[in-house]
């Protein structure tokens, strides 16, 4: 396909994650290098924009330095003189829903040579008060535009962004991220609406990107590719760490999925250790052409598995000759390494040549017994980049039930296992111990979600705002319901909430509310017993400062709302 002025040329990045270890002396640098040579590669390509799909940034609020270093590369290499030939033709108001509503290379305060747009992820989403995140900043300071957020997730409309390059035709969909089972749950609902250009619909490029689980950790905890709709011709999946840059058919659906992956490894996983690519697309009319180009920035990464029982003349009671052994095995690693950096860097001195991460799984049944991988790294400390956990430990197990336990039910103990901690999530902890719980006033899929926010995110008011709005919910609802009945228990129980402070409100469940009221009303019956019984041996008694019985009255509080 032909670059002329009917073809847009867009290049594909997704999960940078800008600031990944950016406090290690080694590794500190990774990610800022890879995210530059990125935007090197657009310029280089001529593209007429740069399309990135979610966690642009690794934390959710980045570091100042994190924040100055990606503001300075974003003006080295998208600012400038080069005109943008692309027109936009959709309602900026919808798009951009902010102050200035306008896409930046059209602003005329600043000067774009190479637009950026840009969803959020799951890292870099908007959070806390003003539910902003740090996409917000770059799209005010007009480096960035940040498009594909929802107000409501329950109810997901996707209006595209319609751009033309000559007689080329694209409408643009984003979709930031939504926690998996609530997108998931919103799809099945029939909530998610996604809107079509008015005239000629067959004839636009249909272009959607987002981020979510691709892959299937759960029921409901991914996005089936059948949910997107059929018109789109083009999916542009983030999230996704391993590179699949190639386009996919979905035949079921009739358009293609292009997942290019990180761009700097955040996990020593298997996926992490396929190369890392980029993409270039290039668009004409309905057709589309794909060029995917590795990045040479990129830490190397090996990751190899050995079984020590496999080994030949290995014995498990020599544990210096296991030590050995795997010695040799790193060192191979660390060659393997140094041979595929030097293949993708020509004519780079040896001597630049960084230290690689090196993963090798080691499984130790029959037998073997583990030792220190700390200590064992220490001979790497100048070789490699990551010597505190070269290696990881582990035993294949087979999946049995436990006695008293139904066939269905998860059994957790293995996410606490030392080879299972990389993929264990503090979410499904949280949800663990609330499916425990008997929660009656706070929502649990909600408390789990504030308390996620508070731990992933450090939203330090997370938790504070939804168990204030949780109790402004349920006041308003039992006072609507009080006003329509005249049951006294009820309105007590009613004053009882409102008196209620916020931390009361952490401890309290429903059911201790109503244990609460219950023995305050017996109380109650007790002493107006008591007092009954007082007043009717005064009057056997016929004391002298009883004689006006109209004037003994006994007033009685009921202080269920002190």
């Amino acid at each position: 396909m032909s670059d002329d002025l009917n073809t847009f040329k867009i290049l594909l990045a997704t999960d940078n994650h800008v600031g990944y270890m950016e406090k290690d002396p080694i590794r500190g640098q990774d990610s800022f290098n890879s995210f530059e040579e990125v935007l090197k590669l657009a310029q280089e390509h001529e593209a007429d924009l740069i399309l990135l799909g979610g966690d642009l940034f690794h934390e959710n609020k980045p570091s100042r330095k994190c924040l100055h270093t990606t503001m300075t590369l974003l003006r080295q290499y998208c600012l400038g003189d080069r005109p943008c030939q692309i027109d936009f033709l959709s309602d900026q108001s919808e798009n951009f829903p902010n102050r200035f509503a306008t896409v930046n290379y059209q602003d005329s305060n600043f000067n774009i040579g190479m637009p950026v747009f840009s969803i959020h992820g799951n890292h870099d989403d908007p959070s806390g008060d003003g539910s902003l995140c740090a996409l917000d900043l770059l799209s005010v300071a007009g480096l960035v535009n940040y498009f594909g957020k929802q107000v409501e997730v329950d109810d997901i409309a996707i209006k595209p962004i319609l751009l033309r390059k000559g007689s080329t035709r694209l409408a643009l969909y984003g979709l930031g991220n939504v926690r998996d089972e609530r997108l998931n749950r919103t799809f099945q609902r029939k909530k998610v609406r996604m809107y079509r250009p008015s005239d000629d619909k067959d004839k636009w490029f249909n272009l959607m990107v987002l981020h979510q689980n691709r892959v299937a950790h759960g029921p409901t905890n991914h996005i089936p590719e059948t949910f997107l709709d059929d018109f789109l011709n083009l999916v542009f999946w983030g999230h996704e760490h391993e590179c699949l840059v190639d386009p996919v058919l979905n035949s079921a659906q009739g358009f293609h999925i292009t997942q290019p992956g990180s761009s700097v490894a955040t996990s020593l996983s298997e996926g992490e250790a396929v190369p890392k690519h980029v993409a270039l697309l290039r668009i004409k009319g309905t057709e589309f052409q794909m060029q995917k180009i590795r990045l040479k920035t990129v830490r190397p990464f090996i990751l190899d598995e050995v079984a020590l029982k496999d080994v030949s003349g290995l014995r498990p009671t020599d544990l210096r000759m296991v030590n050995e052994f795997l010695h040799d095995k790193v060192n191979e690693l660390i060659d393997k390494a140094l041979e595929e950096w030097t293949e993708v860097n020509p004519g780079v001195p040896e001597a630049e040549f960084p230290k690689p991460l090196i993963r090798l799984k080691v499984e130790y049944s029959g037998g073997f017994t583990t030792f220190n991988p700390q200590r064992f790294g220490q001979a790497f400390v100048n070789k490699v980049a990551n010597p505190k956990d070269i290696l990881q430990f582990y035993r294949k197990r087979q999946n049995t039930v436990p006695a008293g336990k139904k066939k269905g039910e998860v059994v957790n103990v293995e996410a606490f296992l030392p080879e299972e901690l990389e993929n264990f999530r503090v979410e499904d902890l949280v949800s663990e111990f609330l499916n425990a719980q008997n929660l009656d006033i706070l929502p649990q899929n909600e408390l789990g979600e504030a308390v996620r926010q508070f731990v992933e995110k450090e939203d330090t008011g997370a938790i504070k705002d939804f168990v204030e709005q949780s109790l402004k919910r349920t006041r308003l609802f039992l006072k609507d319901r009080s006003d329509s009945t005249a049951d006294d228990d009820f309105k007590r129980e009613v004053s009882y909430l409102e008196a209620l402070d916020f931390c009361p409100v952490l401890k309290l469940t429903r059911r201790k509310v109503e244990k609460e009221k219950k023995t305050r009303e017996e109380q109650f019956a007790v002493e107006k017993a008591q007092r009954k019984d007082g007043l009717m041996s005064r009057r056997k008694g016929k004391q002298p400062e009883d004689d006006d019985d109209d004037d003994d009255e006994v007033v009685i509080v009921d202080d269920m709302g002190d």
